[in-house]
């Protein structure tokens, strides 16, 4: 039986998990769940250099995998770092994945969107390299390396030969940074020379950004891939195509771990609320049963919560409906 670490995490977290959990042991998942508290809710009860317990590691350790819940960080010099980039860091996770892809039902403004964006995921700007050096004066180190680079341009190539896609593009400022990010494109064209059937574009991150919100269908059928605070900032813009941040789920891959959770934060103030959209909760939560070999289950819960999308009667505020978190996912079960 395959391990799996459930994180509650903070604000909307605990329910989004509670509903997140009960649609995929409705799908038939097999797999242990052993459900954990971290975060900054946690961290202010029991305080520390941390937001997780060492019981915490120990159950992540022991597992096969995680499933997080949106959790908090403070943005206050000080304060533990983050949970996800904790567990990223500590397991080598180093490819963010999230797929940017129309539901039925839901076309965006800007029209039918489809590709899949790839962050690297354990240093860059997140190395959370700071000094200062006096009163008016700070600096951050901006890490890149050659080993990370490489693996996560080898995980976009493969990402695009297994989806059968032909492009994958390379985001960059090497106009600026000469010598990270030529460090970063170098790693990349290397990573090509080894894949000649998928071709590879280099863009300029602003350039890509004007893109995703003049013609973002020539990004169709593309991965993307780039550092570490680059694309999480364009792959936030690129969920605006699909409805709402609520609906993106992710990722993280390294060698033989993989942590998943929703792309949003934690949304505190609709704490209890019973309000906040759990389809990126929910499809993460099923990527994590294909990953633990549990296909069939995982393509039963995509495929009703595209129902649940295109029928439109059980969508929770940010799509325009007016259901709770707990009916938008009884409408999954009950289309199970």
């Amino acid at each position: 039986m395959k391990k799996v670490a459930v994180i509650r995490g903070d604000g909307t977290g605990p329910e989004l998990v509670e509903v997140t959990l009960k649609v995929l042991r409705a799908a038939g998942s097999k797999a242990e769940f052993t459900e954990c508290d971290a975060g900054s809710e946690w961290w202010e009860k029991n305080k520390g250099p941390s937001f997780f317990s060492d019981k915490v590691w120990d159950v992540l350790e022991k597992s096969d995998c995680c499933l997080k819940g949106p959790t908090t960080t403070l943005p206050i010099p000080g304060t533990p770092k983050s949970v996800a980039v904790s567990i990223r860091q500590r397991f080598n996770l180093y490819a963010n994945v999230r797929p940017v892809k129309t539901f039925p039902g839901q076309t965006g403004p800007l029209g039918d969107v489809d590709m899949v964006l790839v962050r690297e995921a354990t240093e860059g700007m997140y190395s959370g390299i700071e000094h200062r050096l006096s009163d008016d004066v700070t600096v951050a180190i901006r890490l890149i390396t050659r080993d990370k680079s490489t693996k996560v341009a080898r995980y976009a190539f493969e990402e695009a030969e297994r989806r059968g896609w032909k492009k994958v593009v390379a985001l960059s400022k090497a106009n600026i940074l000469k010598v990270t990010d030529g460090m970063f494109l170098d790693s990349v064209r290397a990573v090509a020379r080894k894949h000649p059937g998928v071709e590879l574009e280099e863009l300029f991150a602003d350039n890509f950004a004007q893109q995703l919100v003049k013609n973002p269908q020539r990004l169709n059928k593309n991965v993307v891939v780039g550092t570490n605070l680059i694309m999480d900032i364009l792959s936030e813009e690129a969920s605006g195509l699909i409805g709402s941040i609520g609906v993106v789920y992710s990722g993280n891959f390294g060698d033989s771990y993989a942590m998943f959770e929703p792309a949003h934060g934690s949304t505190p103030k609709y704490k209890g609320a019973d309000k906040v959209n759990p389809t990126a909760t929910v499809l993460s939560g099923a990527w994590m049963l294909d990953y633990l070999g549990e296909k069939k289950e995982a393509k039963a819960v995509f495929d009703a919560t595209y129902k649940v999308m295109k029928e439109g009667r059980h969508l929770t505020y940010d799509l325009g409906g007016k259901a709770g978190t707990r009916q938008m996912a009884q409408a999954i079960i009950d289309r199970l």
